[in-house]
Parts: structure tokens; C-alpha cells; sequence
């Protein structure tokens, strides 16, 4: 049984010297894919999700739960979705899933966004399975699934049950994974093997 309080985390997050140095690396990488012919401007921006908005990959209302949701933009949606619009999900493992899936099937993602808990003031809370952790649907709440140390598997759970939950800033991830456990991952560590095993 867990005796912590039911509100246990609540801040608003300052930019670290880490995300400033991180920020400014990002932008001389844009600048040197100018360089090579790129416009810059290669990946649309994110958009904000609507709290009864049906996950394109279980069909949960993704405002309706708690935790990490994420969306995908494809050049030809259509293809994808049969819709022109980003697919949009309630969690990180849906996310993950159907962005693998549709690589699977020769539809890769021009980006992937997840929640970005460095810049959101988010609360962990203790909900009916256990401690849970707030959902932002807001567009400046998503960060580039590629800029995120993610935390897996930790004590604190979203939408699908076991999650993973995205920092920018890679300090706070460890901060968050020596509050609740879990082991930290980034982008490019994650795989389909994963994301089942935590399904």
C-alpha cells in the first residue's frame, strides 16, 4: 500500500542551462541542414489535441485519461488515416505502436510528438490503479519524440497502464526516475519488442 499524499508533484519547470544548450545545438543542426539543400522548415509544427478526441490507435477519448499522449504527421495522411490530419493518441505506447506499425507497412512519420514533461507544470497523483500522472493536450505542450529522455516503466502510470514518459531536459528524467523507478531510455533505444512488453 502507498502512503504517500494524493498531490505529490506540482511545478512549473525553468529552462535549465541543459535545454538552452540543447536549443542551441538544435538550431545550428537546422542551420546546417540549410546547408544541404533543406528549407528548415521540414516538419509541421504540433497541434492541439481535443479533450474528446478518439486515439487513432485503441479509440480511447485521449483527454479522458491520464499520462503522455502523442501525435504523428505524415506527408500523405491520407494514406495513413484516410483523413488529412496528424494521427492523434492517447499515449506514449499507442503512439509508438502504430508509428512502428505504419513503418511496417512503408508509412514513416515526417515527426512524432509526445508530451514534454519539462515544459508543462504537471501533477502525479494517486488515481484507482495507483499514481498517475496529468495529460496536456495543448500544442506547445509536445516536444520532437527525437529531443526525449523517456522514463519506462515507471511506478507512475498513464492511459494505457505502464508508461513512458518524455523530458527534454535529461536531468529531470533522472529526477523523475529516482522519485518513481524506472529506467530511462531515449528515442532511438525504443523498440517494437519495448513497447509490447510493457502493453
Amino acid at each position: 500500500m502507498n502512503d504517500r499524499p494524493a498531490r505529490l508533484f506540482s511545478r512549473k519547470h525553468r529552462p535549465t542551462r541543459r535545454t538552452f544548450l540543447a536549443g542551441s545545438a538544435s538550431l545550428g543542426v537546422t542551420a546546417m541542414a540549410g546547408c544541404f539543400g533543406d528549407d528548415g522548415d521540414d516538419h509541421p509544427d504540433p497541434i492541439t489535441i481535443d479533450d474528446d478526441k478518439d486515439c487513432d490507435h485503441c479509440t480511447m477519448a485521449i483527454g479522458q485519461h491520464p499520462g503522455p499522449v502523442g501525435q504523428a504527421h505524415y506527408a500523405n495522411p491520407e494514406d495513413v488515416l484516410d483523413e488529412d490530419r496528424p494521427a492523434q493518441f492517447c499515449s506514449s505506447l499507442c503512439t509508438y505502436t502504430f508509428t512502428f506499425e505504419q513503418e511496417d507497412a512503408g508509412h514513416e512519420p515526417e515527426v512524432s510528438y509526445l508530451t514534454d514533461y519539462s515544459t508543462v507544470d504537471y501533477t502525479v497523483e494517486e488515481g484507482d490503479d495507483g499514481l498517475e500522472i496529468s495529460n496536456h493536450l495543448e500544442d506547445e505542450a509536445f516536444a520532437d519524440v527525437g529531443g526525449l529522455t523517456l522514463v519506462v516503466d515507471s511506478e507512475v502510470e498513464g492511459a494505457m497502464g505502464s508508461s513512458m514518459i518524455g523530458f527534454t531536459d535529461a536531468s529531470e528524467a533522472d529526477d523523475f526516475q529516482a522519485e518513481y523507478g524506472g529506467d530511462t531510455y531515449e528515442h532511438e533505444d525504443v523498440t517494437a519488442e519495448l513497447v509490447m512488453s510493457l502493453m
